[in-house]
């Protein structure tokens, strides 16, 4: 796993090159770099294997496609840069406590207060990924955060044993149970995606994924443990 002081690796150069020009496009008041190194930092914590700098990477580039359906891009991005910060697999409170810390960092960096607002709101959203309808700027970040779902046949595999991994404390009935439940929700949903362009790119291949993924976990036993094994 990258660490900040290895800025070589994988995408963090990028990244951190990223959240500066963000930052300074938003007439932060503060130097941007040294908490944008702290907020990579968080992403490559070593309990993290889906929720690493990667999928930060991949969630960025998927509001960049959506950016035109959004009604403020950048505001997404800043809540895209939050909406996994704080993650502890082992607790349900994870999107509050990124939410929160959002709050924290983007007032301190002097950002007006009513963006620092959205930008909590859109990470709340992340907890059940169901915008309002015409919430434009919620649909945008929903539709990058669960684009995972929509990958090939390969990339979502990988991605279902990096959740997995994930949850490696978690008994394995507990966790086929939890597991296919959400999965059976998501599938029930009319609409995976908000935005056209997701709805057309994503929608068919996630739903075959999702089904694949579940008729693996057929026949488990039900278990009480569920967090939000999805995004």
């Amino acid at each position: 796993m990258p660490t900040t002081e290895d800025l070589t690796a994988g995408p963090l150069p990028g990244l951190l090159a990223e959240w500066t020009a963000l930052l300074h496009r938003r007439a932060a008041t503060t130097d941007p770099e040294p908490y944008g190194r702290e907020l990579l930092r968080r992403w490559s914590e070593p309990q993290r294997r889906y929720h690493t700098p990667e999928h930060l990477h991949a969630v960025l580039r998927h509001v960049d496609d959506l950016a035109g359906h959004a009604d403020d891009p950048d505001t997404v991005r800043l809540a895209a840069w939050f909406h996994d910060a704080v993650y502890r697999p082992d607790r349900s409170e994870n999107e509050e406590r990124s939410a929160a810390l959002a709050v924290r960092a983007l007032t301190a960096a002097g950002l007006p207060a009513a963006r620092v607002a959205e930008v909590e709101r859109l990470v709340l959203l992340t907890v059940d990924h169901h915008p309002e309808p015409g919430d434009r700027d919620g649909e945008v970040l929903c539709d990058a955060d669960l684009a995972v779902l929509g990958g090939t046949p390969e990339a979502y595999a990988a991605y279902a044993a990096a959740v997995r991994a994930e949850y490696a404390f978690v008994p394995e009935p507990d966790f086929r149970a939890g597991r296919s439940a959400i999965l059976r929700q998501l599938l029930a949903l009319p609409a995976l995606y908000r935005t056209p362009a997701a709805h057309a790119r994503f929608d068919a291949p996630a739903r075959a994924n999702l089904a694949t993924e579940l008729d693996g976990l057929q026949g488990a036993c039900l278990g009480n443990l569920q967090p939000a094994w999805v995004s």
